[in-house]
């Protein structure tokens, strides 16, 4: 039985009309006597006084965090104490590009639908050109993604027996992950996801400051919404006054510099910036480093690295959920082409209809004469972008640890293989270990177990 107290929460709600989808915004309060503003002045008082906690706490009671906020954190700019108070915010009914948008942050901590739990066959479709050409389009894919599930979960029990020791509800689960995987590159990136985005109160002031000049209408609106809501909630802490020549600067930013051209295609080490003679003093730590243990954060005093290469969009979903790298923001476009892994897997006669498919869609998304941006919308996640990841290499070794292994998406999972090999040549002199999964491409279906199920 629920708790009765969770239908009293403290929260404010902002309802937005996106291309005909209602979008939710909703941000949680959780702090019924200690609000997130109320946090950030008590740790505040620190710098200025070394009085207990205690004291403290009396401070906020008398004389309240608004004020205090209003002054210390937004008027004198002491950004250091917007740090100290956080909040989450929950975004609902947006597409899969507005919630890559507001993830485009290093410092972003949340969760976002999985493509493997969604029931597509009732999500929402965002529909930025308003024509009905422009919602056929996206229903085809629909279409096809829900005729092809049920024959390609029988062909894959097929190709992939069940064990005598296997489980049948973790087979089954299994089962049902690799076909979503497949089918999810024929999903339009305007089929609708909801969010979380928790955060402290400096960086959704930051984030939000970028994401309202966005290319995209939707991720503007969305994020103007959510602008309004943490002003209801928490208005001492964002009532900053708007620059013209900052706003001016960060809308040139978002047009010229956010989205990047479709050209890298082969994987390779774009830049190399590591210090062999840092990587030195470490050798012994290198090399006797044992499996599921972080290098130390110490050592990207080395440098950094960058990998360039072509991925499909739904993995690049995938691998920006790392935050201690930098990524590139992906244009998504059909230059590059259709990541091929999506057709192989299908059957010989739903691959003929899939090709089809791409062709017929192809022609109709060009017919819409829509700019690059909102032409997205319309194109499915088996496309390739091109992308961009730089980091330290204990921030690097972690992604390629984590992502190389058979219980990954398996387009990233290859990819992350071979960043680790060349990786591993490339300092193999120095000692580096690398663990990764020597049977990446085998099908496990302890898969099946990697589930959150919901309580009673």
């Amino acid at each position: 039985m629920l708790n009765p107290e969770i239908h009293s929460l403290k929260h404010i709600e902002e309802r937005i009309i996106n291309h005909s989808v209602e979008s939710l915004i909703l941000v949680l309060n959780t702090g019924a006597l200690i609000t997130p503003e109320a946090e950030a002045m008590i740790q505040a008082l620190y710098s200025r006084s070394p009085a207990p906690v205690k004291v403290h706490l009396q401070t906020v009671a008398e004389k309240g965090p608004e004020k205090f906020m209003s002054t210390y954190y937004v008027g004198y700019g002491h950004q250091s104490i917007g740090d100290n108070g956080n909040t989450t915010v929950f975004i609902e009914n947006v597409s899969m590009l507005a919630a890559k948008a507001f993830q485009d942050w290093a410092l972003y901590s949340g969760q976002e639908c999985s493509t493997r739990y969604i029931d597509f066959s009732q999500q929402g479709l965002m529909n930025p050109a308003g024509l009905p050409a422009g919602a056929q389009i996206q229903e085809n894919w629909r279409t096809f993604y829900l005729h092809a599930f049920p024959i390609l979960t029988t062909d894959l029990k097929i190709r992939f027996p069940k064990t005598v020791e296997e489980k049948d509800s973790i087979y089954e689960k299994a089962i049902k992950a690799r076909a979503f995987d497949i089918l999810r590159g024929f999903l339009p990136t305007g089929a609708v996801t909801s969010l979380a985005w928790h955060m402290n109160l400096r960086q959704a002031a930051d984030q939000l400051k970028q994401l309202r000049h966005h290319p995209l209408e939707e991720v503007r609106a969305v994020a103007n919404a959510v602008d309004t809501s943490l002003k209801t909630a928490f208005p001492g802490s964002f009532n900053f006054n708007q620059h013209e020549a900052t706003e001016n600067y960060n809308a040139a930013g978002a047009e010229n510099y956010l989205y990047h051209d479709p050209t890298i295609n082969d994987l390779t080490i774009a830049f190399d910036g590591i210090d062999r003679g840092i990587l030195k003093t470490f050798a012994d730590h290198l090399s006797t480093r044992p499996i599921k243990t972080e290098l130390p954060r110490r050592l990207g005093l080395a440098g950094t690295l960058r990998f360039s290469f072509a991925i499909d969009f739904g993995s690049y979903r995938d691998i920006q959920r790392h935050r201690a790298v930098i990524q590139s923001m992906p244009l998504l476009t059909d230059e590059i082409g259709f990541e091929s892994w999506y057709l192989d897997e299908l059957t010989a006669e739903l691959r003929t209809t899939a090709l089809n498919l791409l062709v017929n869609q192809k022609n109709a998304i060009n017919q819409l004469n829509l700019s690059s941006a909102v032409k997205q919308y319309y194109l499915p996640m088996g496309y390739k972008i091109s992308h961009q990841v730089s980091g330290t290499l204990p921030a690097l070794i972690y992604l390629i640890e984590i992502r190389a292994t058979r219980f990954v998406h398996q387009t990233l999972a290859v990819r992350a293989y071979k960043m680790g090999e060349m990786l591993r040549e490339l300092f193999a002199h120095h000692g580096l270990t690398i663990h990764l999964d020597s049977e990446v491409l085998k099908f496990d279906s302890r898969r099946g177990q990697h589930d959150i199920i919901k309580t009673t």
